[in-house]
């Protein structure tokens, strides 16, 4: 019988990572508990950070049905509280505790038994033990030590206990199962919504009409992306426009006064097709860092599956694509591969060589391998 799940991952919901998309095909057919993030840094006070606060602080618990985007009756998410990241041992006794009280509770009201614990936050560690679990799981997706925002001292002394408490540790990329023991670490790359991606979708009205070809991006606009290089390539490129989809968290000003620069802001994740169908290049504009290297973006596979040409800076995860990838290390070669890529810009034989290296990659495909190693724990 499939083994229930308590998933510790992000706030359910907005766009997904790749732990949601796996548990909305594992919940078909076993119970999850989905815990909104514990944090991995302490709180700031500043607006955002006690906003959020606040928002946790009032929010319900436990919920069966509350968001439209729940996949299945058996799936429930619990709004912990509890101290963000602590990392003196008094606060981690105190939040273990907070915590092992409401979670005992939410499995119990669940119908819950023996659950696996599913770890995509490091800073869940100490609850390993605590919970009537079967097995641990470490999913890591990330380089924590490289990742912006994050209390990094407390993340990297979490998950060097983890790789060692964890039954299984399965990774997002070949850099990242390198940091883990070998005999129970197992690569598992991204799979992609190739039927969201692929079926043709109605152009967005907020797209550029003005007849120049787009180059696009969506996702994060974070320190991850070369802004500088973005911002010469655009000054370079006055006949292009550039739209980029996404919450800024970054200064975007220098961008934002170029007049074929269009900052769109966030949009719904089955909304993008919309936008990536119908731009002339998809962008990978990232920095070469640590996180970088260490990363396998969502967005590849799901821009490869739109059928445009990918234009994109060097990193290891490129690897399996780099027939139908542009890759880029200047300004000069990215103006030289966004100029290229206007003649495959929708062509029909680029689109199924691109369509069909992702096609058997499906989240599907890739929750039944997981549930098979899940279910042998």
């Amino acid at each position: 019988m499939p083994s229930d799940l308590v998933v510790f991952g992000e706030d359910w919901g907005g766009l997904p990572s790749s732990t949601q998309h796996l548990m909305r095909h594992l919940s078909d057919d076993r119970k999850i508990l989905w815990v909104n993030s514990i944090g991995l840094r302490q709180p700031r006070l500043n607006m955002a950070d006690c906003g959020r606060a606040l928002q946790k602080l009032t929010s319900r618990g436990a919920r069966a049905h509350a968001c439209p985007t729940i996949p299945q009756p058996g799936f429930t998410v619990l709004n912990p509280k509890t101290i963000p990241a602590p990392s003196t041992r008094l606060a981690r006794f105190v939040a273990a505790g907070l915590l092992q009280s409401q979670l005992l509770r939410a499995i119990k009201k669940a119908g819950l038994h023996k659950p696996i614990l599913w770890i995509s936050l490091p800073t869940a560690s100490d609850l390993v033990g605590k919970l009537g679990e079967k097995a641990a799981v470490y999913y890591c997706g990330d380089d924590f030590s490289a990742l912006a925002g994050v209390d990094h001292l407390t993340v990297a002394a979490r998950e060097g206990e983890l790789q060692h408490k964890a039954d299984l540790i399965i990774t997002a990329s070949e850099r990242l199962a390198e940091r883990f023991p070998a005999p129970k670490t197992r690569l598992l790359t991204h799979g992609v919504d190739y039927q969201l991606f692929s079926t043709p979708a109605p152009r967005a009205s907020d797209l550029p009409g003005d007849g120049k070809p787009i180059a696009g991006f969506y996702g994060s606009i974070s320190e991850w992306l070369d802004m500088e290089l973005l911002e010469a390539v655009v000054n370079r490129m006055p006949h292009w426009n550039f739209v980029l989809i996404g919450k800024a968290v970054v200064d975007t000003s220098a961008l934002r006064c170029l007049p074929n620069v269009h900052l769109l802001g966030p949009r719904l994740h089955h909304e993008l097709p919309r936008y990536s169908q119908h731009w002339s290049a998809s962008l990978l504009p990232f920095r070469n860092n640590a996180q970088i290297q260490a990363c396998n973006p969502l967005k590849l596979s799901e821009y490869l599956a739109a059928g445009q040409p990918v234009v994109s800076t060097p990193f290891p995860a490129l690897k399996p694509f780099r027939s139908l990838i542009s890759v880029a290390d200047s300004v000069d070669s990215m103006v030289d591969a966004l100029e290229g890529s206007v003649s495959l810009a929708g062509d029909g034989e680029y689109q199924e060589k691109s369509r069909s290296v992702v096609s058997s990659e499906s989240w599907q495909s890739r929750a039944g391998l997981v549930g098979r190693w899940l279910d042998s724990l």
